[in-house]
């Protein structure tokens, strides 16, 4: 093993420990560009190291102490006025916890050592120079945790079993009057609960929270990597004082609860912000609530993120930096097409080109792109917008989704007629979203004149770096899923929630309407014509795109052959 030198590189200082290859940080290194990540956070996601990993080589390239928590180290004392010299809120915003101070030496423990501006902030609010030393963000959210004594989710969910027996507005079953509906929502207990549901599920990576009544109980489930899971629930009888406080955060009406309502509002967590939207719908036992995070994250925008293999990806981005065509996405609801679309428009957007989108909901806010929320109730739909976008002087238009002939028709035109347009259809394979235009009115020599690109996507679950496991398929098996003698299968740990799963990877087919398809398409050809002439023509199919995952160890063959079927033939 290799001499690491204190100020080597990380990632350097991560192949001399030969827990890398060099092979492995030049593909890590060529994923970073573009991007804000840090390569310690892009090693880690790809699987290749763990956090702690991470937290010993920063120590060895800064030549600084790191710690753990089972060292006792990050327990500070509590009677030397630590806490108010670095506010919890500073603490956990910023992920940072003061251990000891000796005159006007402070040292504290920090995931981001190197990080010079935090460190600058740090000694300007403490009037200390800092001694940063460096530990896991699990370990140190743990130690904020208990030395600010800062309730855990569990805390608070016991607490809501409590408040009944305590008199408060929020324990009664029913509230009776608009009064008693605000003075519920707005006890300290029911903010601090509200509060805590939406930012645990935001630490626990969730994209929905669900909060269900039912005649004895109040069911709350968070859906991570697109699977629901029974969280534990605060008490039924704090139902509508929790309901009514989300629609006070979201300006809803707190007094109607025979129809449904749709709202949103904004939160910041350790400096991120997140989008909530909001969803009520009246059942026989009350409200149930819907919140939906979207997380303002722009490596989410990325495309060289989001799943593409290299080829896919290289035709992507060409049809996307077109002047003119139609590009489709399509799969079912939640398999990521807004995302990817998204993605497309942040790396095209530029002051030289005027962007339009009408969508429903507008999902991310982007900047620089004019974006259209869709309200049906004034008359406000895809179609109207549409014609009102042709007289912007528009570059490039985005439609969240074809629903009829006429937003159909307009796409259409507007390709024709020297502009971008991207959209969704709703089709199980790229090939049948042609045939589904057809099927609309559209007439079968447009779409061959103006369909350039059709992207079907579905999002697959990735198993846990940590501890999936390798095995031996069956010969069935292998046979049958023409797969290799060696795959990787769910296990479960801590660090995934006991799932094997941690996080979601789109799997594409990207079907380019090269002269023959388009031959094939002017002549109204069924979607199976489509897909073989497509095939023979070197289209990679989901399945196939999806089992290279299952190759290389990102997914399981359970989980693939659960969200796309199987390829026959």
């Amino acid at each position: 093993m290799a001499m690491v030198k204190l100020g080597d590189k990380l990632g350097n200082i991560l192949v001399k420990s030969g827990l890398i290859t060099q092979e492995q940080l030049g593909k890590a290194l060529a994923l970073q560009q573009g991007t804000t990540k840090r390569i310690g956070e892009l090693l880690i996601e790809l699987g290749l190291v763990t956090e702690l990993d991470i937290t010993i080589a920063l120590s060895k390239q800064l030549g600084i102490p790191y710690v753990t928590a089972s060292s006792g180290l990050l327990a500070p004392p509590k009677d030397e006025g630590l806490e108010t010299l670095v506010p919890a809120e500073f603490a956990s915003q910023h992920l940072v916890m003061p251990l000891s101070r000796n005159a006007n030496s402070l040292t504290v423990a920090c995931v981001h050592p190197h990080d010079l501006i935090l460190i600058d902030n740090l000694s300007r609010l403490t009037g200390c120079e800092i001694n940063p030393v460096v530990t896991t963000k699990a370990d140190l959210e743990q130690a904020i945790a208990k030395f600010y004594e800062q309730a855990t989710f569990q805390d608070v969910i016991d607490k809501s079993y409590e408040l009944a027996e305590e008199g408060s507005a929020a324990a009664k079953e029913e509230v009776l009057n608009l009064d008693q509906l605000k003075e519920a929502a707005e006890e300290a207990p029911v903010v601090r609960l509200v509060d805590m549901i939406i930012r645990q599920a935001i630490r626990d990576r969730a994209s929905d929270i669900h909060i269900e009544p039912f005649q004895d109980k109040l069911v709350l489930r968070y859906r991570i990597d697109g699977v629901l899971y029974e969280i534990p629930p605060p008490a039924r009888h704090l139902h509508a004082a929790i309901v009514s406080r989300v629609k006070i955060l979201s300006k809803l009406d707190i007094a109607e609860k025979r129809l449904p309502q749709d709202g949103s509002f904004t939160l910041s967590l350790e400096g991120n912000r997140v989008d909530l939207r909001i969803a009520t719908t009246p059942t026989i036992y009350g409200e149930k609530l819907v919140i939906r995070l979207l997380r303002r994250n722009p490596e989410l925008l990325d495309v060289a993120q989001v799943g593409f293999d290299p080829k896919e990806l290289e035709m992507f981005r060409k049809a996307i930096q077109e002047p003119y065509g139609l590009i489709l996405m399509t799969g079912p609801t939640g398999s990521g097409k807004t995302t990817t679309l998204y993605a497309a428009l942040n790396e095209i957007n530029s002051p030289k080109r005027n962007i339009l989108t009408i969508e429903d909901p507008v999902e991310y806010r982007l900047d620089g792109i004019n974006q259209v929320q869709v309200k049906t109730a004034i008359g406000l739909t895809f179609a109207r917008a549409l014609r009102a976008f042709l007289r912007q002087d528009p570059d490039v238009i985005m439609v969240g989704e074809i629903r009829d002939l006429e937003t159909a028709e307009i796409c259409v035109q507007a390709a024709l007629t020297g502009h971008l347009v991207f959209s969704t259809v709703h089709t199980n394979d790229a090939p049948s979203a042609v045939t589904r235009l057809i099927d609309i009115g559209v007439p079968a020599y447009l779409i061959s004149s103006t369909l350039s690109l059709v992207v079907a996507q579905r999002l697959i679950r990735r198993l846990c770096q940590q501890c999936r496991e390798p095995y031996e398929p069956l010969p069935a098996v292998r046979e049958q899923f023409r797969v290799d003698d060696l795959l990787y299968r769910a296990k479960g740990c801590e660090e995934c929630g006991k799932t094997g799963y941690r996080g979601r990877v789109g799997v594409y087919e990207v079907l380019l309407l090269t002269r023959e398809l388009q031959d094939l398409v002017a002549k109204s050809a069924p979607a199976h014509v489509l897909k073989d002439a497509a095939v023979k023509g070197g289209l990679v199919t989901l399945w196939q795109s999806g089992l290279r995952k299952v190759r290389a160890g990102l997914t399981s063959l359970e989980e693939l052959a659960s969200v796309v079927v199987l390829d026959h033939g």
